[in-house]
Order: C-alpha cells, then sequence, then structure tokens
C-alpha cells in the first residue's frame, strides 16, 4: 500500500511504528550520555572535595567543547537518511566517511587548543588555587579522546540516517559499563587519582569510536563505497555544519544568560535555578529522541521524493511533541514533591524553586512542539533558517531576561523568560513548516 493509497489511520499507525522504533533506542542513547560525567563524580568524589572541584570545571570545559561540535551528527543524520530514501546506500555510507573525517579533523584541532591553553582556561573558569591542578591534569588528558568522542558523535549521525538507531543505544549502555569500570581500576586499582579517571574516560572513548568505525566501515565494504578521505565531501558537510554550529552557540548563549541572571538574584535562586536547569535537560532528552527519529525519517522522505509522506509524519510528530509535552508537564507537578527534596533540604531553595518549577511544566508542550519541529528542519537539511531563527530569539531573549532583576521577578522571571525563548523558537519553527519551504526533495538538498 502506497503512502497516497494508504487510509488516513493506516498512515498515522505506519508513523507511530516508525516514531516508536527510532525514538525509543534514540532516548535510551540520549540518557547514557550524561551517566558518564555522574560516574566520573561519583568515583572521583570520594578522594577528595578538591579533586571533585577540579572535576567538576574541566567536565564542564570538555562538554562545551564537544558540546558545540553537535553539528556532526545533526548534519550527517540529514545528509545521510536522503541518500537512503533515495535508495543509494553507498553514496549515503559515503556522506557520511566524510562526515567522520571532518570529526578527526575538528578533534586535532581541539586538542591541539585545548592543550596549550589548558592553564588558561581552568583559570578562566574560575577554579580555585588547590582545585586548579587536578583540573589541568584531567582536561590534559581527557583532551586526548576527543577526536573519539568527535568520530562517535558523526557516526551516531551515520547510523540515524540508515534508520539504526538501537546500535547507538548498545555502543552507548557498553561504553557506559566500560568507563565506570576502567575508572575505578584506574584511581583505586592503580591508585593513579584523578589522572585514572581522565583515562579511563579517554580509553572508553576511544573503544565505543573503535566500534562504530568497525561498524561503518562493514557497511562500506559491504555496499563498495570508499573509505578514503574526499576533499569536497569534507567541504560540504563543513558548510552543512556551519550554520547548526551557529544554533547551537546561540542556544549555550541563552542558557549562559539565564544562568549568570540566575546567579545575580542570589544564592538560593542560582541554587534552585541549578536544580531546575537539570530537570529541565532531562525533560529535552525525551522530546529530542522524537527530534531525533524526526531528522531520520523526514531525511529519508525527502529523499525518496515523498513530499506528500514527508509533510504527513511532520504532522503526526508535532501531535507526538504535543502528546508528550502534556504528559511530562503532568508528571513533573505530580512528581514537584518527590522531585525537589532529592536535591536540597533548604526550604528557602525548594520554595524558590516551586513556582519556577510550574512555569516549566506548562511550558513542556510548547517544548514539544519546539524539540520536534527542530528535527524535522534539520532533516530536511534547513540549517541555514535554523540558524537565523535561533538567533532571532537570542536577540528577543536577551534583553527580557535582564530585566527580570531591575523588575524583581525572581527565579520565576527568569523561567518566564525561558519560556518566553521557546515561544519565539516555536513561532518560527512553525511559521517554516507552514510554508513548505523547507520541502525540497532529492538525494541532496
Amino acid at each position: 500500500m502506497t503512502q497516497a493509497s494508504a487510509t488516513p489511520k493506516a498512515a498515522r499507525r505506519k508513523h507511530d511504528r516508525e516514531i516508536v522504533a527510532l525514538a525509543v533506542p534514540a532516548f535510551g542513547a540520549l540518557v547514557a550520555e550524561p551517566l558518564f560525567v555522574m560516574a566520573d563524580s561519583a568515583i572521583v568524589g570520594h578522594l577528595g572535595t578538591a579533586q571533585l572541584a577540579g572535576l567538576g570545571v574541566a567536565s564542564a570545559l570538555l562538554v562545551t567543547a564537544v558540546s558545540v561540535f553537535v553539528f556532526l551528527a545533526y548534519a550527517t543524520t540529514a545528509a545521510v537518511a536522503r541518500r537512503v530514501g533515495a535508495g543509494d546506500l553507498p553514496s549515503a555510507i559515503r556522506q557520511g566517511m566524510d562526515g567522520i573525517w571532518l570529526a578527526l579533523l575538528l578533534g586535532a584541532a581541539v586538542i591541539a587548543v585545548v592543550l596549550s591553553t589548558a592553564p588558561f582556561l581552568v583559570e578562566l573558569f574560575g577554579a580555585s588555587d588547590t582545585a586548579a591542578p587536578y583540573a589541568i591534569t584531567y582536561l590534559r588528558i581527557s583532551a586526548l579522546g576527543i577526536p573519539a568522542m568527535l568520530v562517535v558523535l558523526a557516526a551516531t549521525g551515520v547510523l540515524r540516517g540508515l534508520q539504526d538507531t538501537r546500535t547507538p543505544l548498545y555502543v552507548a549502555v557498553g561504553g557506559f559499563i566500560a568507563n565506570a569500570v576502567l575508572n575505578v581500576g584506574l584511581v583505586y586499582g592503580a591508585d593513579l587519582g584523578i589522572a585514572g579517571s581522565a583515562w579511563g574516560t579517554v580509553l572508553a572513548q576511544c573503544a565505543m569510536a573503535a566500534v562504530y568505525l568497525l561498524v561503518v566501515i562493514r557497511g562500506a565494504r559491504a555496499h563498495g563505497a570508499s573509505l578514503r578521505p574526499d576533499a569536497a565531501g569534507i567541504r560540504a558537510s563543513a558548510q552543512a555544519g556551519v550554520p547548526l554550529l551557529v544554533r547551537t552557540l546561540s542556544l549555550r548563549a541563552i542558557l549562559m544568560i539565564a544562568t549568570a541572571v540566575a546567579a545575580r538574584l542570589g544564592d538560593a535562586d542560582v541554587a534552585a535555578h541549578q536544580i531546575i536547569l537539570s530537570l529541565w535537560s532531562l525533560l529535552a532528552f525525551a522530546l529530542d529522541a522524537i527530534a531525533i527519529a524526526g531528522q531520520a525519517i523526514i531525511g529519508r522522505y525527502l529523499g525518496a521524493n515523498d513530499a506528500a509522506g514527508a509533510r504527513a509524519v511532520c504532522r503526526r510528530m508535532v501531535e507526538w511533541g504535543i502528546a508528550s509535552g502534556i504528559g511530562l508537564g503532568v508528571l513533573v507537578v505530580v512528581a514537584r514533591p518527590l522531585f525537589l527534596p532529592l536535591f536540597t533540604s533548604d526550604s528557602a531553595v525548594q520554595d524558590t524553586a516551586l513556582p519556577a518549577l510550574l512555569v516549566v511544566a506548562l511550558s513542556q508542550p510548547i517544548c514539544g512542539v519546539v524539540f520536534v519541529l527542530d528535527g524535522v528542519l534539520m532533516g530536511a537539511g534547513d540549517g541555514p533558517y535554523l540558524a537565523w531563527a535561533m538567533v532571532a530569539t537570542l536577540a528577543v531573549f536577551t534583553p527580557v531576561a535582564l530585566l527580570v532583576p531591575v523588575i524583581g521577578g525572581g527565579l520565576t522571571g527568569v523561567w518566564a523568560a525561558m519560556t518566553l525563548m521557546m515561544t519565539v523558537r516555536m513561532l518560527t519553527l512553525w511559521l517554516r513548516a507552514r510554508s513548505g519551504r523547507w520541502v525540497v526533495t532529492g538525494a541532496t538538498r
């Protein structure tokens, strides 16, 4: 039965099966990623406060350095999925290899920067005199794993584009287990201290990258795709990634501004903000899983020249985003008496967090639409529009957020500004989705 001849109910069921098959494993892989830092923190924390503080600074720098290049996953997913939809698997894998070669080049450049500037970066992030040596040690060693981390991003994009989110889940879970075992063995068994934790993370990341490369190389050999670097293909991958880099940097700026404003409000406010931000990030993982499914599915439909199918699955994913947002919002409201005491027993922090938490709960349906449409437009390769829209959102959010301390909105005002930010994003993305200009069919955009 073709898309055109399928009944609306049958088409919805088909889309639902596709979304679930990709989104559920993607969510598992997304949740596994922050567990790396949590495991390191739990192990290093028993060495001492200075070591844990050093790890906190170094991890923040490392996560920032790697997350900037998340476009390696997003752009690769869209490009590979289009070629899959067009039925050209050799070209799809070839495109994925271009993304992996770009990841290696960027990783080498980041290593050079981090190794030479580690003391300056640690000082810039405000590490104390006692924590700074540990932060520098961890940062310099863990930087050696950055190429592997970027390869993991690009290779994850390849597999997502090939409509495979299960393998990234298995690799992420295996990597987490390996990281925990290596950390315990090197930190305590080999008595290497915080350096052992860094080496454990590097080895785990390299093992993950090796598994991904093995999977991609097998696919390349099976379909006769070249593994050699192609300058034109690498340049095309970089060009596709630049708009998404602008988008990511703009989003990072928004989060930094929100935290800076909360810090100006007082200790209770910034403590409550960190708790809410951690929850907001967790909720984002759940919604981002649907967005990842959207990237892969939309790219495949457009590559297959099925514009009607792409529009139909976009509508269905928006419905999924709204329903998921409502469900998550209700869950936040119901679980708030249990959630806040997990992080703090300070009644002042809990009282400050509570009304802001309700704002977050109410905003989840909006977030659901934003994440889904973000994924749809990424899957369509509509990066330039996403970059423009996020810069415009940053321009709206910044003055509003900076006014919060002046008008006395407190932490609730900060999260009201965050909700405004997500609303602006929703409007810009909805207007683009409604226009249909993102529907560009073919193996390449």
